[in-house]
């Protein structure tokens, strides 16, 4: 260097200390590139899985009677408590009995007056029967002594069947419960005058077990059965399906119910066809009127999917997604499409394979195409020292 010009010199050590600086920040930056995000993860195992609807539905009672009045009269008490549980035969409310216990006496002396005739006809024509055989009396006379006697014996069976009326008049003056069940509020009140044609006194509804009326679409319906008849679903063995129950606010109702019938016809307007259960209301939480959705088991699909309800992302437009661990321990997001819940977990029905590797906890730190750590996902619902493997 010495026999170099001195600006040669100069600018040939300048370079020498730029790339001595370069490689000193090529060591520095590889020194300091981070290591792999930690992620928990599940793999997804082909499992059969049962095909679970969840429809919208209304609680209806098992037994509904409405308390109506069978004479016309003015009521003089109300005896049940509103609200209350009442056993069929209870004593609910107290018509006015004066004027039918007149009626019934009044039924009854126009049978004994009935009674009495029929006595006497009878005397009347055993005697022409005695005038007859000894020649006195005409075969007219005769005639005519029978006729009044069978006239007597209507009179009376009249008579019996208008007093049996005025009896049972005076008894329906005690109205009482028609059914066992939970009786609602008084529709009238003492001194009201009711009438057998129009007025309710009260509803009762018995509730234990309940009726649950959902509603499915035909075309769902029919869907379902073609794949099991195809061989895509497998269906219940027992012919029968279990139902479990959300309330509105989202909470699940701790009986289990059972699918009792659908009906054989579709509703023109909506589509819809109805699907009717049976559920057990030992503490009276289901009322009628009550809206519910009930998640039905219809039948069991081989090789499904299924992934924790936390792995499923959203885009912007509300699509699902998965972030999918590759072989190469990098992440991808993947498109799916999901079917139902089903013990927390999503069955996805497309875009996942047995075998890939989900994320299920780490999506903060993540980006698509990042390099990852796999571990396996921990269920803080599931047993002590159980995982789901990755």
């Amino acid at each position: 260097m010495p026999n170099l010009p001195k600006g040669q010199g100069f600018l040939l050590v300048s370079c020498l200390f730029l790339a001595l600086a370069g490689c000193s920040e090529e060591k520095n930056t590889e020194a300091a590139a981070p290591p792999p995000v930690k992620v928990a993860v599940v793999e997804a195992k082909a499992e059969t899985l049962p095909v679970v609807t969840e429809l919208p539905g209304r609680v209806a009672p098992m037994l509904t009677a409405d308390v109506r009045p069978r004479i016309t009269g003015i009521v003089l008490r109300r005896v049940f408590e509103q609200g209350s549980v009442v056993s069929e035969g209870d004593l609910l409310y107290v018509i006015d009995p004066e004027p039918f216990k007149a009626k019934a006496a009044s039924a009854k002396a126009t049978l004994d007056s009935a009674v009495a005739g029929q006595s006497l006809a009878q005397q009347r024509a055993d005697r022409q029967q005695q005038l007859l055989r000894s020649g006195v009396s005409s075969r007219d006379t005769n005639e005519s002594a029978i006729a009044e006697l069978a006239q007597a014996n209507a009179d009376v069976e009249r008579a019996r069947a208008d007093l049996r009326t005025a009896e049972l008049e005076l008894q329906y003056t005690e109205v009482r419960a028609p059914i066992s069940g939970r009786i609602g509020r008084a529709l009238v009140t003492e001194g009201a005058l009711v009438s057998s044609t129009s007025d309710v006194m009260a509803t009762i509804q018995q509730i234990d077990p309940v009726y649950a009326d959902f509603t499915q679409p035909a075309d769902s319906l029919i869907a379902l059965k073609n794949a099991v008849t195809q061989g895509k679903l497998q269906a219940d063995e027992t012919g029968s399906a279990m139902l479990k129950l959300i309330l509105a606010e989202g909470t699940p109702y701790p009986h289990d119910g059972r699918l009792l019938f659908s009906e054989a016809t579709v509703n023109a307007a909506t589509g819809q066809v109805i699907l009717r259960a049976e559920f057990p209301n030992p503490d009276a939480n289901l009322l009628p009127g009550l809206y519910v959705r009930g998640r039905i088991e219809q039948a069991s699909m081989e090789g499904a999917l299924a992934v924790p309800e936390q792995a499923v992302q959203r885009d912007t437009a509300g699509r699902a997604q998965l972030y999918v661990v590759g072989a190469d321990d990098k992440v991808e997001v993947r498109n799916v499409r999901l079917g139902w819940i089903l013990d927390g977990r999503w069955v996805v029905i497309d875009g996942l394979a047995a075998g890939d590797r989900v994320v299920v906890e780490g999506f903060q730190r993540i980006a698509p195409g990042a390099q990852v750590a796999t571990e396996a996902w921990t269920n803080p619902a599931a047993p002590a020292g159980e995982t789901d493997e990755g």
